[in-house]
C-alpha cells in the first residue's frame, strides 16, 4: 500500500462492506471518513476503528458540498473516495411510483456523480487520487421488476467509465467495482450447505485495497466479484 495514501472517505456507508473497509484501512493507519444519512448507525463501527462520521445526503448538491469542506477541515484532501450509496425501489414497471423512482436514480447515479465531482475538484489539485464506485448486478443486468436500480446502476457504470478516461491522463484512478451477488452480514447469513453463496465482505475489500495499490502503469477501471456459485 502507498504510503503517502492516508485519508479515506466512503459515502453511503454502513455497516457491511463499508464496516470492513474502514476496519482494514484504520487498521492500515489511514483516518477514515464515514459520510451517511444516519450517522447514528454508525456509532460502534466509530468506537471500533476511530473513524469519524459526517451527515450528508449524496443526493443533495449543498450537503455533498459541505461533506467534502468539512472532510477536507478535519484531515485535507482525501486520497480515496469510495461512494456505495444507492436507492432500490421493487415492483412491476406499470406500479412504480414516479416520485420513488425520481428519488432512487438521484440516491443511485447523482449522488455518484456529486461525489465524483467533488472529489475530482480536490484531487487534480494534487495530481494524484482514487475515486471507487461499487455497482452491482443491476450494473449490467436489468432484473424484471427492478428497473430503478438497473437505471441508477448502469448510469453510475457509465459516469465511471468517463471519469476513468478524463481523469486517469491527470493521476486520478477511477474504477467501477460490479458486486455480482449478495453480501454476508449479521442481518443475511449464509445456509449451511451453501457456504459461498454470498460474497465476504472483508474479501470485497481486500480486491479495493488491491484497486488502491494499482501502480499507474497497470490500472484497473473495472472489476467483477462474484461467489464460484453465482451464474454469469
Amino acid at each position: 500500500m502507498p504510503q503517502d495514501l492516508k485519508t479515506a472517505l466512503i459515502v453511503g456507508a454502513g455497516v457491511g462492506l463499508s464496516g470492513s473497509l474502514a476496519r482494514k484501512l484504520s487498521a492500515l493507519g489511514w483516518q477514515v471518513a464515514l459520510a451517511a444519512r444516519n450517522t447514528g448507525k454508525l456509532d460502534p463501527l466509530v468506537s471500533e476503528t476511530g473513524s469519524r462520521s459526517f451527515a450528508c445526503d449524496a443526493a443533495n448538491a449543498e450537503d455533498t458540498a459541505r461533506l467534502f469542506s468539512a472532510v477536507q477541515s478535519a484531515f485535507g484532501v482525501p486520497d480515496l473516495v469510495v461512494y456505495n450509496a444507492s436507492g432500490r425501489v421493487r415492483g412491476p414497471l406499470i406500479d412504480l411510483t414516479p416520485a420513488e423512482v425520481e428519488r432512487a436514480l438521484a440516491v443511485t447515479a447523482f449522488g455518484g456523480f456529486l461525489v465524483g465531482q467533488q472529489a475530482a475538484r480536490l484531487m487534480l489539485g494534487r495530481g494524484s487520487g482514487v475515486i471507487l464506485f461499487t455497482g452491482a448486478s443491476a450494473s449490467v443486468k436489468g432484473y424484471a421488476q427492478s428497473a430503478p436500480f438497473a437505471m441508477g446502476k448502469f448510469a453510475l457504470r457509465g459516469l465511471a467509465q468517463s471519469m476513468a478516461r478524463e481523469l486517469g491522463p491527470q493521476g486520478i484512478h477511477v474504477a467501477h467495482i460490479v458486486i455480482d451477488g449478495g453480501i454476508r452480514s449479521a442481518v443475511r447469513s449464509v445456509p449451511g450447505d451453501r457456504l459461498d453463496s454470498l460474497l465476504d465482505p472483508d474479501a470485497i475489500a481486500d480486491s479495493y485495497l488491491h484497486l488502491v495499490a494499482q501502480p499507474r502503469s497497470a490500472w484497473t477501471h473495472e472489476i467483477e466479484l462474484r461467489p464460484w456459485t453465482e451464474r454469469f
